[in-house]
């Protein structure tokens, strides 16, 4: 005790000594801190706050768990992280399961709520405007276009999840009242909009910097928000006739427009998303092709898509980094998170972690090659379904017997062919040997998929990237320019405008390998919602477009399907040691398995949204719960 009075009492005797001669040594400021007040007196530290509001974009999309296991493109592969608790339908408020950072609402406000982020923009917008550092080359102008655009598009994430959310666009003191209602998805619509506006005024014309706000990247944002407000889950009248739960809400207009003109709705989603075309004609990626291109061109055009043209990797082109309107960006000086997508998602036959595997319904809707749907039916396709497929699908899925990189590399001489093993061989004598890439792989019996199927796309093909330990740069495109002509699209059928809505649907099938389409109505929506599900696969597009068209109960809620891969020898034949895909000496047996252990899904209405937490909910008595909870 004597000691620690020691070492107490000796500062503050010469903090006493002191005082006298020099007060102002008192006076001093945290060398660590940057005071408020200061922050926006220089130019440098205004631009670190704002800088700093972009950290709620996270990793993008590229998270150990991604958004693609809430709906029919993936499973979670490791059991235990909450996924499950949303695709069996038993999430509640007072368990929402696995939540992302870009949609938080209350989990973490100090670090990894929506809502921080936004109390964050609205602090810089109002220091913007009493600012006293020099405004030079209108920086103050383009803060404020980038604020604009975070405080859209963080609010843009809650809707699209939650509905009507509380509209703040103020920073609250610790004496303010903290009860808010949510205001009416009209209302947060027009609130984004506006904020959107403000951004592409503010923004106009200015080139930014990889990862930062720019003028396409609010219109692209403003494109996406006015297709999902005309979208049928938002069409009050149309949502009530085809769900009960959502019929009976007393709040409807929490969750959509119970009236008004659901034309006018999409003339403005059409009219925003061809502002875009119109401004930049050239900055979609080979969207000038009318003619199909080969397979081999197909597959490196979606391939340079996936990789943002930031891969080394032969045939990769460097030009398809000009489809990305908005992206998260990495760099080698940074180690992240989300540049280990190789590791995530890669087969465990190299060391990798197989988190979120394809599952069969994805699979089964990559066309054939002359445009028709593939068919279980068909006895040939049967035979060989991963022959003559829409060239995104070997873009976007690891099957078995597809190339890969060099094994070598990561695994030993175990494969000199280097191709995925997901089946079961006949080695002799009828004996089955599991692949090397199945969870009962001699180089690893853990992190391998349940599915038969791996992610492709987003993993750098570059043989030097050893996946297990090395990471890459791939950006994650928010908004690219491929999605503001979807939303072209979308927007001209639901006006009739069918010839234009196929001449632009045709260009993105042509640059994938693909034939025209030719269908009108019902078939054409058909066609046009199976067109995006494949082109933008695993790119957080699918669990919210299901759900807006509500075709979710027959999608999302479907039960997974494996494949079951067995390779018998031909009478005569003898196996190659090591084994490989070899048709002359096998015959392969596909089968397809529905199989519910890891997870049993089912569609339950009340997931159209998803719950307000019961902790909000009790510290904000003005708030409604959504349907079904």
């Amino acid at each position: 005790m004597k000691k620690l009075l020691k070492y107490i009492t000796l500062p503050v005797v010469a903090s006493m000594l002191l005082t006298g001669c020099k007060q102002e040594f008192l006076d001093t400021k945290p060398l660590d801190k940057v005071s408020s007040a200061d922050a926006w007196k220089d130019a440098a530290l205004a631009e670190a706050f704002i800088t700093g509001i972009y950290a709620g974009l996270g990793q993008g999309g590229f998270d150990e768990q991604m958004l693609s296991s809430l709906s029919d493109e993936t499973i979670f592969t490791h059991a235990g992280r909450n996924i499950n608790v949303i695709n069996e339908g038993i999430l509640n408020p007072s368990n929402v399961g696995w939540e992302n950072v870009n949609y938080r609402w209350g989990k973490d406000a100090s670090k990894n709520d929506m809502y921080a982020r936004i109390r964050h923009t609205n602090l810089a917008l109002e220091n913007l405007r009493t600012a006293t550092f020099e405004d030079v080359n209108g920086l103050k102008k383009r803060l404020q276009g980038e604020t604009h655009f975070l405080r859209a598009f963080y609010y843009h994430q809650l809707v699209r999840y939650y509905g009507a959310v509380p509209i703040i666009d103020k920073s609250y003191g610790l004496n303010d009242d903290f009860s808010i209602a949510r205001n009416t998805w009209e209302e947060c619509v027009n609130f984004i909009i506006k904020d959107c506006d403000s951004a592409i005024t503010e923004l106009k014309d200015i080139t930014m910097p990889d990862g930062k706000a720019n003028e396409l990247a609010a219109m692209a944002l403003k494109s996406r928000m006015l297709v999902y407000a005309a979208s049928d889950l938002h069409d009050i009248p149309t949502a009530k006739a085809k769900s009960a739960i959502i019929a009976a809400f007393a709040k409807p207009e929490l969750l959509g427009y119970p009236s008004g003109s659901r034309v006018t709705r999409w003339q403005a989603a059409k009219n925003a998303a061809k502002a875009i075309m119109d401004k930049v004609p050239g900055k979609g990626y080979k969207l000038d092709l009318v003619t199909p291109v080969s397979i081999e061109d197909a597959k490196k055009n979606y391939i340079s898509l996936a990789m943002g043209g930031a891969s080394k990797a032969p045939g990769i082109d460097a030009e398809a980094k000009k489809e990305i309107l908005f992206g998260r960006f990495f760099t080698m000086a940074r180690e992240e998170g989300g540049m280990q997508m190789g590791l995530y998602n890669g087969p465990n036959g190299y060391h990798n972690w197989a988190g979120n595997t394809p599952i069969q319904a994805l699979v089964d809707d990559y066309e054939m090659m002359d445009g028709t749907r593939f068919d279980w039916n068909n006895t040939a396709q049967k035979e060989f379904p991963y022959k003559n497929r829409d060239p995104r699908m070997y873009a976007s899925v690891m099957f078995d017997g597809a190339d890969w990189k060099p094994r070598d590399k990561a695994s030993g001489n175990v494969d000199p062919a280097s191709q995925i093993q997901t089946g079961r061989y006949d080695m002799g004598g009828g004996v089955l040997q599991s692949g090397l890439d199945t969870r009962a792989s001699t180089i690893e019996d853990w992190n391998g998929s349940w599915t038969g199927y791996y992610m492709r796309k987003f993993i750098d093909p570059d043989p030097a990237i050893v996946d297990n330990n090395t990471r890459q740069v791939i950006p994650w495109p928010f908004f690219r320019y491929t999605e503001v002509v979807f939303n072209y699209i979308e927007a001209c059928i639901a006006l009739g405008e069918e010839g234009e809505a196929k001449t632009w649907l045709n260009r993105i099938r042509a640059r994938a390998g693909m034939p025209a389409v030719n269908e009108s109505g019902a078939a054409l929506v058909a066609r046009y919602q199976n067109e995006r599900r494949v082109e933008m696969v695993f790119e957080d597009q699918r669990y919210h477009d299901a759900r807006r068209w509500m075709i979710a109960p027959a999608t999302l809620g479907r039960k997974t399907v494996y494949m079951d891969v067995v390779a018998m020898l031909k009478p005569g034949a003898t196996a190659p040691k090591p084994y490989k895909y070899d048709e002359t000496k096998y015959n392969y047996t596909y089968k397809p398995t529905e199989v519910n252990s890891l997870e049993n899904r089912r569609w339950d209405d009340k997931m159209y949204f998803r719950p307000i937490s019961i902790t909000e909910m009790n510290t904000n008595t003005k708030l409604v719960q959504n349907p079904g909870y």
